[in-house]
């Protein structure tokens, strides 16, 4: 039987999903990031080649994101309430523009690394300005659509390591793929300059966030009350920083996987550098299908039980990819690992809004706080481990963080229930 629930952390009854044009503005923001994401994070070990550098100097591109992730944080949440949601969205992509051509046109450390903070930077306001705007503008449906959005970005993203693998294969490098990112920044731009900045493109507790219609406006007299405003609330609740927690340890394990899955591909089954980095389409494709079908899911089934079965399906995708010994072998534990993995993040973060009582924004930024650190810490701690015993044993960092991830969602859960008196999540 689905889970069923009370309040904004579960559902009383399925939700409807609406795609109207302002929701697939928003996905493209998805799009263009997870285009980036999946072109360059794989690209780390080919960069590495390229700067002739060691695993753990090029794991710090990682640390440079991690800073300008933290950036977008700090600062997301204050923007958009002074500016508005609509202004963060048409000045990130921008940002991102820099970034990227700084990125691909740079040929020492000095260069590329303050690059990635710059695209970091941008991309994060991105994903800052649109989850929030997303979730409030679908209401009840804001896990599905935040589930969608991040499926949609994910299923583009993974042509992402094929062009890359492409790209190395007829000898141009990983830069191309990389600057695409800036061509699909300027489409997103200009589709949401379409838009007034009204309704949840306004700014938080100055205009009514209404639900989806089809000019992206807000609908006369209607307002979203599963994010009910509560400004004079500054503290959060124990189980939004267990969610916090858990966020820090799944993204770590998104980005360690991508950083470094080609790596240990070659390593453990000789496989080409083309044939690997095109490998790692294999995890996005099981993050994009795995999106897809969360994003129904999450209308029928609570978020904490959508989350420890994937952390199942993850953890078995692992295993297989760790003891392959074959690239097709390998190839499966991605795909199989992807599938869990695509679950985590929209989850994680429709979690946090959902214990953020009503102030989506914030949680955001905490959010995105969240993704800094991980960002920061598990790419280069894989990277050096790496360098000490080796790609296989240094991979074992991701069950690790997985069951923290785990145990801190069960964990919320209680926390929640407690706090409630009813059962959550």
């Amino acid at each position: 039987m689905p889970d069923r629930g009370a309040t904004g952390l579960e559902r009383a009854a399925p939700a409807r999903l609406v795609r109207d044009r302002l929701t697939l503005a928003l996905y493209g923001y998805s799009v263009m990031w997870g285009w980036y994401l999946y072109s360059f994070t794989p690209a780390i070990p080919l960069i590495a080649a390229d700067l002739g550098i060691s695993r753990a100097e090029a794991g710090l591109h990682g640390t440079f994101m991690a800073v300008g992730t933290v950036l977008a944080g700090m600062m997301s949440a204050r923007l958009a309430h002074r500016l508005g949601r609509r202004a963060v969205l048409l000045i990130s992509p921008g940002i991102v523009i820099v970034g990227v051509a700084l990125l691909t046109t740079g040929h020492t450390l000095a260069q590329t690394l303050p690059a990635a903070a710059i695209t970091a930077l941008g991309g994060s306001l991105c994903i800052s300005g649109f989850q929030p705007a997303l979730s409030v503008h679908q209401g009840p449906a804001g896990a599905s659509a935040l589930t969608e959005a991040n499926g949609t970005g994910a299923l583009v993203g993974l042509l992402a390591p094929l062009a890359l693998g492409l790209s190395v294969a007829l000898g141009v490098g990983w830069r191309p793929s990389v600057a695409l990112t800036a061509v699909l920044a300027i489409v997103v731009g200009g589709a949401m300059s379409r838009f007034a900045a009204t309704g949840a493109l306004g700014r938080p507790g100055h205009a009514v966030d209404a639900g989806p219609q089809a000019d992206g406006e807000p609908e006369p007299g209607i307002e979203v009350a599963h994010l009910p405003a509560q400004p004079r609330q500054r503290g959060f609740s124990p189980a939004f920083w267990l969610f916090w927690a858990a966020l820090v340890c799944v993204i770590g394990v998104e980005n360690a996987t991508t950083f470094w899955a080609s790596d240990l591909l070659r390593e453990q089954t000789g496989a080409s550098a083309g044939l690997a980095s095109g490998a790692v389409s294999g995890l996005i494709a099981g993050m994009a299908a795995s999106r897809f079908a969360v994003g129904r899911l999450a209308l029928r089934f609570s978020t904490v039980s959508l989350l420890l079965a994937s952390f199942v399906v993850a953890g078995a995708g692992w295993l297989l990819f760790w003891t392959a010994t074959s690239p097709a072998v390998g190839l499966a534990g991605l795909i199989l690992a992807g599938l869990g993995y695509g679950a985590h993040y929209p989850l994680m973060i429709a979690s946090t809004m959902a214990a953020s009582e009503g102030r989506p924004d914030m949680a955001q930024s905490r959010s995105t706080v969240a993704a800094g650190a991980a960002i920061a810490v598990a790419p280069l701690l894989l990277g050096a481990l790496a360098d000490q015993v080796g790609p296989h044993l240094a991979f074992m960092l991701v069950p690790v963080l997985l069951t923290v991830a785990a145990g801190a969602v069960i964990l919320a859960r209680r926390s929640a229930r407690r706090t409630a008196g009813i059962a959550l999540l």
